[in-house]
Formats: C-alpha cells, structure tokens, sequence
C-alpha cells in the first residue's frame, strides 16, 4: 500500500480537518497516490474518491449505566467518598430540613388540638435547642409523654 501522508496532508489543509478524519476510497488508491499538486486532490474531493469522517465523541453509555446505579443507590460506599462528611452534605442544611420538618409536625398537632399551645412552646423551644435527633424522636418523646398521636 503505498505512503498517502502528502495527500492526507493536502486534504486536510483544503478542508480545513485534521489528517485523521481524512477518508479515501480503498478502491481509488492508485488514483490517489498519482495525485500530488493541490488541484488533484481538489479534484478527488470533488470526485468523491476523498471525504471527512464524521466527528465522534466519548460514548457515554458506560457513564449512563453507572448513573443509572448511583440512583438506585449502588456505588456509594466508604471507598468512592472523598471528602468530610460535611462536605458531602452541608450539615446546616441537614439542620435546616430536620428543624423545619419537626417545627411542622408540632404546627400539625397544635391546630388539630393535640397538643395544647403551651405544649407545643415548650416543645418548639426544645426542637430549636436540638432536643430531637428527627421526627422519629419527637414522636417517641410525645409517646413518653402520654400525648396520642396517630
């Protein structure tokens, strides 16, 4: 197979691609290797003998099938983390969204009249000193205290 560089190099330049994405016909290899000015190769490009590959860029099927299992849950163990703790998750937020989710759930009681609305100071105050870990925990408190809760 004879040496195309100096016409790859020329067809690259005319149109304006690399030399890798240069594409000649195997059948018109004879013809193309005679070809040695800048006319001939424009008139194989005209020709068709020469033509561009398409571009290709990274496939990013792998990259959907290992999203897909992060959001199922997978591939979050200790040795994918890097970073503290309150770095992965911003510990104010997590705060924030606890506190919220408690302060609502004591809102709920007292307008349906399970609480009373001194209970519900008293255990609102203890919500914004951090008494309850989570909801889960305000519940079991509220059970402690004889308050029915369904």
């Amino acid at each position: 197979m004879p040496d195309l560089s100096l016409q790859k190099r020329l067809a690259s330049e005319i149109l304006g691609v690399g030399a890798s994405r240069i594409w000649i016909n195997p059948k018109e290899i004879d013809r193309v290797s005679e070809a040695i000015t800048r006319e001939d190769i424009e008139q194989l490009i005209h020709d068709g003998v020469i033509g561009v590959k398409p571009v290709h860029s990274n496939s990013r099927e792998r990259w959907k099938l290992r999203h897909e299992k992060i959001k199922k849950g997978r591939r979050r163990g200790y040795g994918k983390r890097k970073g503290s703790k309150g770095a992965r998750a911003d510990e104010k937020t997590l705060w924030m969204n606890s506190v919220r989710k408690i302060r609502r759930y004591l809102k709920y009681l007292r307008d349906n009249k399970v609480i009373s609305r001194s209970t519900y100071r008293r255990l609102y105050r203890m919500a914004k000193g951090g008494a309850f870990r989570s909801l889960a925990h305000l519940k079991a408190s509220l059970k402690e205290l004889g308050v029915e809760v369904k």
